[in-house]
């Protein structure tokens, strides 16, 4: 009984996922299951084969395999926040790539439920953004917190972007986010937890760490504050008692998670520079500054304790193993940008540092624009390391952006009469 069940279970997740699977692991799980019971002249078995190359591609290493089939959603909502942050998006030249991205972001709204919803224990989709396709078809928080958010700075900053995306289907995205926050306040990824913590003490695996159960992670309740905030600006009428007492628990939530020494633990990028970007971003959202609050100007000092010589910031990935702030050999771009945007987020009143930080990133540029891939920047499950090429273009991008305007506002402040130094730029 016992099999035929679990065997029900893997045919359903094939047919709800057009035979990804949430992930390899389970895909190439399922992919064997299924050409035991079916074998090699099913359609099970052709469709695995077929999706398997999603996962498996050739790098300087050899053989590799992705964590999911992608990072689609979650690198082209970043790439458009960090256009319409950066001013760039104002480029009429750019009004095409900001236009796709769009209609790549309306395409890929995941619009029903899993054709298995009830029978396969899975959390709603209908308004979700995944963390790749919509084939996929998993909801994720964060990934439909950054998807919302992306399309509101599109459609509300792009000079006559179309309004692909209904207000109703916007809210169905807020009506999935609010769904997925936990009774403390907090976000976990998938769905909200419904295990409790003892799960991971029957974890079989020898070298992943939380992955019995969904547990709260501030990355995934500070992007759902910030799409809830920001939604809220352009619909401020729709369920706005529900998304102010959601708001508020998740910052009661968020305050609780901060570590003593001042920064934020990230689970799915390395790490406290990743987590206390998210989670400075969000405060600021709600008001607190570090004008204005004790913890973020309590994250801001912990961020500039780290802040190295040469300006930048350089955090290994075993700060997400041993759960403390462990310094990497070297300065990072990425990480530095993260660090940078944070201490913006916050409106940290002096410049020295963020200058500091747009200096190591603009010396490491090459002369094509671009800038050389150094550590992995992504992580999951506290060992797994993960390569976001993209990240050392859409992060760069935005700080820099950012620090334009962040430093150009400082230096007014210092003038005392308006006037910026030199071009009317900031340096």
């Amino acid at each position: 009984m016992a099999l035929k069940e679990a065997y029900k279970l893997i045919c359903m997740e094939d047919e709800n996922t057009h035979y990804q699977g949430l992930a390899p692991v389970n895909k190439i799980m399922n992919m064997v299951v299924r050409t035991i019971v079916d074998g090699t002249d099913s359609v099970a078995y052709r469709e695995h084969m077929r999706t398997r190359d999603d996962f498996l591609w050739i790098g300087p290493e050899g053989m590799r395999m992705t964590g999911t089939n992608g990072s689609q959603l979650w690198d082209i909502a970043f790439i458009a926040q960090a256009l319409v942050e950066s001013g760039l998006a104002e480029d009429d030249n750019n009004r095409e790539c900001m236009v796709n991205a769009l209609k790549w972001l309306e395409r890929n709204q995941i619009r029903e439920n899993p054709k298995h919803h009830h029978p396969t224990y899975r959390y709603a989709t209908n308004g979700a953004w995944p963390f790749s396709t919509k084939t996929q078809g998993y909801t994720v928080s964060d990934c439909t917190g950054e998807g919302l958010k992306a399309v509101l700075y599109i459609q509300n900053h792009v000079k006559n972007a179309p309004q692909l995306i209904s207000e109703r289907r916007l809210c169905d995205a807020v009506d999935i986010i609010l769904g997925l926050q936990n009774s403390d306040g907090g976000f976990a990824s998938y769905e909200p937890v419904r295990g409790y913590k003892f799960f991971e003490w029957l974890n079989p695996a020898e070298v992943f760490g939380d992955i019995m159960t969904e547990h709260n992670y501030p990355e995934c309740t500070t992007s759902s504050i910030t799409a809830l905030a920001i939604f809220r600006q352009h619909c401020p009428s729709y369920r706005a008692s529900d998304i102010d007492l959601c708001i508020r628990k998740a910052v009661d939530w968020l305050h609780s998670a901060q570590r003593p020494e001042g920064g934020w633990y990230g689970s799915w990028g390395i790490c406290f520079t990743y987590a206390t970007q998210f989670a400075l971003e969000s405060l600021s959202l709600v008001g607190e500054t570090y004008a204005t609050s004790d913890a973020s100007r309590r994250a801001c000092e912990f961020l500039l304790s780290k802040q190295r010589e040469d300006g930048g910031w350089g955090e290994s990935w075993k700060s997400c193993e041993d759960l403390v702030y462990v310094e990497h050999e070297t300065s990072q771009v990425v990480q530095t940008a993260w660090a940078a945007m944070a201490l913006i987020y916050a409106d940290y009143p002096h410049p020295e540092p963020i200058e500091r930080a747009v200096k190591l990133v603009m010396s490491r540029q090459l002369p094509d624009g671009s800038w050389p891939q150094e550590s992995l920047e992504g992580i999951f499950n506290k060992t797994v390391t993960i390569a976001y090429p993209l990240f050392k273009f859409s992060f760069t991008i935005w700080m820099l952006g950012k620090a334009h305007t962040h430093l150009f506002k400082l230096r007014q402040m210092v003038n005392g009469n308006g006037k910026a130094n030199g071009n009317g730029k900031a340096h």
